[in-house]
C-alpha cells in the first residue's frame, strides 16, 4: 500500500483505506471513495498543490495534504 500522492499518472489502483479525521473520511465516502473502489490519478497541479482523481467516472480534486491520507493498493 502507498499514498495516493505516490501513485503515477493514469496508473490503475484501488482504494485501500482512508486516514484523517472522521469528517474528512465521511466527505470522501460521500464523493464515492469507498474501500475497494478503482481509481486513477488524472492530473497533478504542483503550483496549487492539488491532485485530480477519477473515481466512478467522476473527477475529484484533492489537496496534496488530503491525498497523503488516502492509501491505495496497486495489485
Amino acid at each position: 500500500m502507498s499514498s495516493l500522492t505516490s501513485l503515477g499518472l493514469h496508473k490503475p489502483a484501488a482504494l485501500a483505506s482512508l486516514g484523517g479525521n472522521r469528517s474528512f473520511q465521511r466527505r470522501l465516502m460521500e464523493l464515492g471513495l469507498l474501500p475497494g473502489t478503482p481509481l486513477r490519478v488524472v492530473r497533478r497541479v504542483p503550483l496549487g498543490r492539488v491532485i485530480e482523481v477519477e473515481v466512478r467516472s467522476c473527477r475529484v480534486t484533492l489537496r496534496m495534504s488530503e491525498a497523503d491520507q488516502v492509501l491505495v493498493s496497486t495489485d
